[in-house]
C-alpha cells in the first residue's frame, strides 16, 4: 500500500465535476484508491461516496493506493491530484 497527502486547491473542492473526473481516472486502474478526509473514507470510483466527504478548497486529504498496478496507479493518481485538485 502506498499513500500521499494532498491539500485541495480546486476552488470548489471535490464536488460534482471534479469528483466525476476523479471517478473516470480511478476506473482506469485495477488498484483500489481510497480518499480519506474529515475522518471518513471513500472509494475513488464511487461518485456519491466522494461527494459525501464534503472536501473543500484548502482541506487536506490522504490518498491510499493498493493493488496489482499500485506503482503506476500511485504515480498517475498523484499527478492527477496535483493537476486537477
Amino acid at each position: 500500500m502506498k499513500a500521499f497527502k494532498h491539500t485541495i486547491r480546486n476552488e470548489i473542492g471535490i464536488h460534482a465535476r471534479p469528483a466525476g473526473n476523479l471517478v473516470k481516472e480511478a476506473k482506469k486502474y485495477k488498484s483500489a484508491i481510497t480518499i480519506n478526509g474529515h475522518g471518513k473514507a471513500a472509494e475513488a470510483t464511487k461518485l456519491r461516496s466522494l461527494m459525501s466527504l464534503d472536501v473543500k478548497c484548502g482541506d487536506r486529504v490522504t490518498v491510499f493506493v493498493e493493488g496489482e498496478d499500485e506503482e503506476q496507479c500511485f504515480e498517475e493518481i498523484k499527478e492527477f491530484f496535483e493537476a486537477n485538485l
